[in-house]
C-alpha cells in the first residue's frame, strides 16, 4: 500500500455513492464505491506530461516548478486545479466530480499551449488499484475494444479511458518503472497498476486540447464498460454542466442561508453540499469524515457512523431544510439498533459494529434526542410511528442502565473515547435521550414508559446539578468514579483524593477516583443542547466561564476540548469553539457568539472545507478534512444566532 498517503486532504468529490479525497494539486488519494465508507480502492493515481525531449513532469505535484490554485465551482461539488510551471509551455486546467446518479467519477483535463512554438507531448496517466485495499488477487488487463484499462478484483471492476483513444498502454507497470515513459503494450497482469498515454501533436500557441480521463465501475467488466459508454456518449463539458446542474439545483432547493454575510453564506452553501456526499446513498448512514488513516497510525479512524456526530447533524440538516437526508439516516438507524436496545460506539454502512473501544451511553441517548428533534421539525405522525419500536427499546436500555446509588447512568466510555467514568455529559445526554423517549411515548399514548422516562430525567438533572458540581473550581466535575491506572490512583490517595478500588471478575479489579475535576468543553452540553440544567443557571454560567478561561488557546484563539488535550498536539476545535458560541446565543452574548464564529470561519481550508483541528502554533488546518460535525455546527450556530437577532430585533420594534 502506498505509505505516501497524506492525513490531511483539500477537497472531496462524489455523489453519494462514489466519494474520493482529493490534494490542492488535483491528484486523487482514494476512491470508496459502492459505498462512502468502505471499501476503499484506489492505491495511487497520477498525472504527467512526457515532453518531445522524453523527460516526464508529473504536474499533479508539488515539484518541476508546478504552482497550482485549488477551489470547488460556485456552489458546486465539482473541483477545479490550475497547473503552472516557469519554464514548461503547458498549463493545465482540470475538472474532478462524480456524475450524479452513476457510477463515474470524471477527471476532465484541458491543455493550453502559453508558448511561442507549437508543442508536441503525451498525457501519461498512471493508476494503481489495491481494490478492497488488499494487495492479493488484483489483476489489471487492457481491453482493446474498449481501449480501457480495467482494474479488477472479487466483484469489483474499475475501468480507467477516455473519449480520446490512448496512443499506448501496459499492464503491470509500477511507479518506478513508469518513470522512463515507456509502455510496453503487456495486455494483462497480476498487478494492480498499469499506465495510459495519449498523444497530443503539434498543439498551436494559445491553442488548448481537452482530454477526460473516465473512471467508470461495476460488479463485473459488462457493467463497468457499459457505464464507461454511458460517459462516452456525451461530450465530458456536457458531464461537467450537468453536474453543475444538479449541484446547484440541490443548493436552491436547500433552506436559504439565514444570515447575509457573504463569508458565511459561503460556508453554509459548501456546507449543504458537503452534508450531501458524507450521506450514503444506498443506506442513509452518514460518515464522521472520508478515511484518511487506513492504518491507524494515529488515530482509530474516522469513516463510520457515529450516533452522537449524526444526532448534530441531523438537527443541522433539517434547519438547512434538507430533512430528505434525516429521514433517511432514522431509517438507517433501525438497522443499527442492538437486540438489548443499546446503539453501539460506531458502525458501518450496513449497521454492522465497527471498530470500537466499547460502550458510549451518550450514543443511543443521542439517537433518541436526535429522532425527537426530527420529529419537532416535521411533525410527521408517520415518523414517529416508525421509529417508536426502536425508540421503546432504546428507552428501556437507557432505563435499565441507571446506578440506583447515584443517580446517574452506570461508568461508560466517554465522546472523546478516552476514559471510562460516569460522565457528566454522557448523563446529560441520557436525560435528553429520556426524556426525548418520554415525549414519543405521550404522543402515542404510552403514559407507563412516559411517566418512568421523565421520573428517571428528573433524577439525572438533580444530581447533575447536586453532586456532579465542583465548587473549587466553578464548574460541574467532568464526571464521577473516574477508572484510572493502578500508579494514578496510588498518586492521588497520597494526595488526599477520594477513590475505592472495585473487583471484578476472575480476580481482576478496577481502580475508580470519586470525582473527575478536569474542565472540557462538552460540559456545555449539560444545558446546549441537552437542557438538563438551564442554560441561564448560575452553575452553567460559571462553567461556560471556566471553560472559555481554561481551554482558549493563547495567540492562535480558537477552544480545545479538554485541559490536558494531548491528541494530535492538543489543539482548538472548530466545533468546540462553535459548541461555546452555542451557549453564549442561548444566554444573549451574541457578540461573543459572532467572534467564535467568526474564528472558525477564518480557519476554514483553501476550499471553504471545515476541518477538526486548527494548528496550535501555526494556526493551519491540523487534522481531518473535512469533519461533518464541524459543519453541523456552523449549520446550528448560524441559525440559532439568526433566530436570536430575530428575536431582538422584534422586542425593539
Amino acid at each position: 500500500m502506498n505509505p505516501n498517503k497524506p492525513y490531511l486532504v483539500d477537497a472531496i468529490i462524489g455523489n453519494s455513492t462514489l466519494l474520493a479525497s482529493m490534494g490542492r494539486t488535483g491528484r486523487m488519494y482514494r476512491l470508496w464505491w459502492p459505498n462512502i465508507d468502505t471499501p476503499q480502492h484506489v492505491d495511487a493515481m497520477r498525472t504527467g506530461l512526457q515532453l518531445e525531449d522524453g523527460r516526464i513532469t508529473w504536474f499533479d505535484a508539488d515539484q518541476d516548478g508546478w504552482k497550482h490554485e485549488c477551489s470547488y465551482l460556485d456552489r458546486s461539488n465539482v473541483l477545479r486545479v490550475t497547473a503552472n510551471a516557469a519554464g514548461e509551455a503547458i498549463a493545465v486546467d482540470s475538472l474532478h466530480f462524480a456524475v450524479p446518479e452513476s457510477n463515474l467519477l470524471v477527471r476532465q483535463y484541458t491543455f493550453t499551449n502559453t508558448g511561442e512554438q507549437a508543442a508536441s507531448f503525451h498525457f501519461l496517466l498512471h493508476s494503481s488499484f489495491l481494490i478492497s485495499e488488499n494487495g492479493l488477487y488484483n489483476t489489471t488487463m487492457f481491453n482493446p475494444e474498449a481501449d480501457a484499462l480495467i482494474h479488477f478484483r472479487s466483484g469489483y471492476f474499475f475501468a480507467v479511458s477516455s473519449a480520446n483513444v490512448c496512443a499506448k498502454y501496459q499492464a503491470g507497470l509500477s511507479w518506478e518503472q513508469v518513470q522512463n515513459g515507456e509502455l510496453n503494450g503487456n495486455r494483462i497482469d497480476m498487478r494492480p497498476d498499469g499506465a495510459l498515454s495519449w498523444s497530443v501533436r503539434e498543439l498551436a500557441p494559445g491553442a488548448s486540447v481537452t482530454i477526460p480521463v473516465y473512471v467508470a465501475a461495476g460488479r463485473n467488466e459488462e457493467q463497468a464498460l457499459e457505464e464507461l459508454a454511458g460517459a462516452r456518449s456525451k461530450p465530458s463539458e456536457q458531464l461537467a454542466a450537468l453536474t453543475n446542474e444538479y449541484w446547484h439545483n440541490f443548493v436552491n432547493n436547500a433552506a436559504p442561508c439565514p444570515i447575509d454575510r457573504p463569508d458565511i453564506k459561503e460556508v453554509y452553501e459548501r456546507s449543504i453540499l458537503m452534508f450531501k456526499l458524507m450521506s450514503d446513498e444506498k443506506t442513509g448512514s452518514i460518515i464522521a469524515a472520508p478515511e484518511f488513516d487506513e492504518q491507524f497510525s494515529r488515530c482509530g479512524g474516522y469513516s463510520y457512523c457515529w450516533g452522537r456526530d449524526a444526532a448534530f447533524i441531523t438537527t443541522a440538516l433539517d434547519k438547512a431544510g434538507l430533512s430528505e437526508l434525516s429521514d433517511r439516516f432514522y431509517a438507517w438507524t433501525l438497522t443499527a439498533q442492538s437486540p438489548d436496545g443499546s446503539w453501539q460506539q460506531r458502525h458501518y454502512h450496513d449497521g454492522g459494529l465497527a471498530p470500537s473501544w466499547g460502550l458510549q451511553i451518550d450514543e443511543g441517548a443521542s439517537i433518541l434526542w436526535g429522532m425527537w428533534q426530527h420529529y419537532i421539525e416535521k411533525q410527521d405522525q408517520a415518523f414517529a410511528k416508525l421509529v417508536w419500536p426502536a425508540v421503546e427499546r432504546g428507552a428501556a436500555f437507557l432505563l435499565s442502565f441507571m446506578d440506583e446509588s447515584t443517580g446517574l447512568p452506570k461508568p461508560s466510555i466517554d465522546l472523546w473515547e478516552e476514559r471510562e467514568a460516569s460522565h457528566t455529559y454522557s448523563s446529560a445526554a441520557v436525560y435528553g435521550g429520556l426524556t426525548a423517549a418520554a415525549s414519543f411515548a405521550e404522543l402515542l399514548g404510552e403514559a407507563t414508559l412516559a411517566a418512568a422516562c421523565r421520573n428517571t430525567a428528573a433524577r439525572i438533572a438533580k444530581a447533575i446539578k447536586d453532586d456532579c458540581w465542583n465548587e473549587d473550581r466553578g464548574s460541574f466535575y467532568r464526571g464521577l468514579n473516574l477508572k484510572v491506572g493502578a500508579d494514578k490512583y496510588a498518586e492521588a490517595k497520597a494526595a488526599g483524593l477520594e477513590g475505592h478500588i472495585e473487583e471484578l471478575d476472575k480476580g481482576y479489579v478496577k481502580h475508580v477516583l470519586k470525582h473527575d475535576p478536569i474542565i472540557d468543553i462538552s460540559l456545555i452540553g449539560v444545558s446546549v443542547p441537552f437542557g438538563a440544567v438551564a442554560a441561564e443557571s448560575d452553575q452553567m454560567r460559571r462553567t461556560a466561564d471556566a471553560i472559555e478561561a481554561a481551554l482558549t488557546v493563547p495567540g492562535v484563539g480558537g477552544i480545545k476540548r479538554y485541559e490536558d488535550d494531548i491528541y494530535i498536539g492538543g489543539n482548538p476545535w472548530i466545533l468546540t469553539t462553535l459548541w461555546l458560541a452555542h451557549y453564549r446565543i442561548a444566554t444573549g452574548d451574541l457578540d461573543a457568539a459572532r467572534k467564535l464564529l467568526d474564528w472558525a470561519i477564518e480557519h476554514r481550508t483553501e476550499t471553504g472545507l471545515l476541518p477538526e483541528q486548527i494548528d496550535k502554533v501555526t494556526g493551519e488546518t491540523a487534522w481531518v478534512v473535512p469533519l461533518t460535525w464541524s459543519h453541523a455546527m456552523f449549520v446550528l450556530t448560524i441559525f440559532m444566532l439568526a433566530e436570536a437577532e430575530a428575536k431582538i430585533s422584534a422586542a425593539s420594534n
